[in-house]
Order: structure tokens, then sequence, then C-alpha cells
């Protein structure tokens, strides 16, 4: 079973426009309401392919009854914690070229003991977990020593920790001796101080941050794919999408795609470039099933050229 918290969940409307034109008034050619946030869209890959999944949410006002309204509908296990604050709604905005508009609210604040009970449902429920997954951003409230706290005893406590976030978070997480952490692009190169050019420069961020704490460093990249730092060596791995639908949620496939093998390695990369490719292929933050994905697409290296340059 992996186990996903979300600090920060979301209910996302996605709808899909000719053409994003400002001021204009549009007409959506389609739409989609989903359950959202990082970890409940790693929860959701999960599940749509077959492997064990509890979600952990804090979920407060109409919007957080929606939130689990729309989980119990997909079938999604999960632990939700109250909170006095409402859950926020972000908005999707997807163009017939693959070009996504987000507007995503900031999110509720979670007071200190809303924060300690979302903490003590996820360190209770870590040892029936092969991985706790950590993803998103923080909400307003919990301070950085806090997750940093959460962080540390999940590790302690002999849980293999995984850490998809941003900024200080991510950082936190790497402190704490995360067995994988997750960056895009841009969350690598703030953490390092360095937008990465080219396959080296990602090489050299993720080795940092294994040197700083990190077990494994996942960097995906969009386009350009992902690429695997871990004790092993490096791989690095991509898988083309013809006819591109919508980025969102396509990290959250990835990284749900690698977990859901139980090891760290090339099959693992492949799994996950699979799932993420195939998040692409489908509309606003819908996830993919077996029948979406294609393994015989994507290409794992474990020599790639430090000097191509990323896109």
């Amino acid at each position: 079973m992996i186990l996903t918290v979300t600090l920060n969940p979301s209910v996302d409307r996605a709808l899909e426009v000719d053409v994003l034109t400002r001021g204009e008034v549009l007409r959506a050619g389609g739409s989609h309401i989903d359950p959202g946030g990082k970890g409940v869209n790693v929860s959701r890959a999960l599940l749509a392919n077959g492997v064990r999944s509890t979600a952990v949410v804090p979920a407060g006002g109409a919007e957080g009854e929606q939130l689990v309204d729309l989980l119990k509908a997909e079938g999604v296990d999960m632990l939700a914690v109250p909170i006095a604050g409402r859950t926020r709604s972000n908005i999707t905005l997807a163009e017939p070229d693959g070009t996504v508009t987000k507007i995503n609210e900031a999110g509720p604040v979670l007071s200190d003991d809303e924060f300690a009970e979302v903490s003590d449902a996820v360190l209770t429920a870590a040892p029936a977990a092969d991985w706790v997954v950590i993803c998103g951003s923080l909400p307003p409230g919990p301070s950085l020593a806090a997750f940093g706290d959460l962080c540390a005893r999940l590790v302690g406590s002999g849980a293999r920790l995984a850490v998809d976030s941003s900024g200080p978070a991510l950082l936190a997480g790497v402190a704490a001796g995360a067995a994988l952490v997750k960056p895009n692009r841009e969350e690598l190169a703030e953490a390092v101080g360095r937008m990465p050019a080219t396959l080296g420069d990602v090489v050299e961020g993720c080795r940092r941050l294994r040197a700083a704490g990190a077990g494994a460093v996942l960097a995906s990249l969009g386009a350009d794919g992902a690429v695997l730092v871990d004790g092993d060596g490096v791989l690095a791995g991509a898988s083309p999408v013809s006819v591109p639908r919508s980025t969102v949620g396509a990290g959250d496939a990835l990284l749900a795609g690698f977990l859901s093998t139980g090891v760290c390695d090339a099959a693992a990369l492949v799994e996950g470039l699979a799932w993420g490719a195939a998040a692409v292929s489908l509309p606003g933050s819908r996830m993919p099933g077996p029948t979406d994905l294609d393994r015989t697409s994507v290409r794992v290296t474990p020599h790639p050229d430090p000097a191509r340059r990323l896109t």
C-alpha cells in the first residue's frame, strides 16, 4: 500500500477552450471536475492501475465535502482530517495545442492543532505502507520546522519517504533523509540556485540533493522526460506524446508509476514515464489506466549525453 499525503488538496475544474483570449467571453468545449492536489493525483493514478493506496487529506467547508465525495465516487481510500478552513478550488484552462493555464487558490490556513492531527493520522497509517509520499505545496499556517519534523519522524520510524514539493519544503525533505525526492526542472533550479540547460546540469543538481541527504532524486523534465540519480548511477529516459492534451497531473502520474513498481531502477523509470506520457494524452487532470499506457515508446539510457540541451 502507498500512503499519500496532500497538505493542500483542491477541487479542480478543467475547461477546454479553442483559444485563450484575454478579455473575451469564451465557450468551453468540454469540462471536468476532479479531486485535486499532487498526492491525491498519485492515489488516483495508483487506484486506476490496481495499486492499493490511501490518501490523507485535510478537508473543510463545502469544497472539502465535495472533495471527499469526488474521492469516494472514484473509490479512493482516504483519511479525511476535518479543518475549519475551506478547501481551495483551482481552475485549469486547456488549449488544443497542449497549452495549459492554471489559476490556483492559496488554500486554507492550517492551525498548529490541525497540522498535528494530520501528522498523527500520517504517522499512525505509515507502518502499513510501502511508501509514504508527501506531495504538493505547504498550506498557509504550518511552520517549515513542523513540516521538517514530520518528515524526520517518518524517516526515523523506518518509513520509506518520498517528497514531491518545492522550495524550502523540498529541502526539508532532503535534509530529513527522504528515500526519494521528485523535483521538476523549475523546482530543481530553485533548490540548487541554477536553471539547468543541459542533461549534465540536471544530473549535477540531482547529485547535490543526494549529497544533502536524499537517497535518490527523480527529476521530471516535461517533454525532455526524466532523470533518475541514485547510488547506482544515472538513468535518463523519455516517452514522446504525439497529441498532448493537458500536462496537469503528468508529474504526479509519473511519480505514481515509478512508485508502483516497488523498486528504484530502470524498470521503475520506464513505468513512470509511461504513466506520465499517458496522463499528458488525457484531458484535464484525468489519471491514466492500464489501457492508456504504452511502455513500448519509452526509451531509457544509463549513459545520457551530458551536453544534450533541454528544450
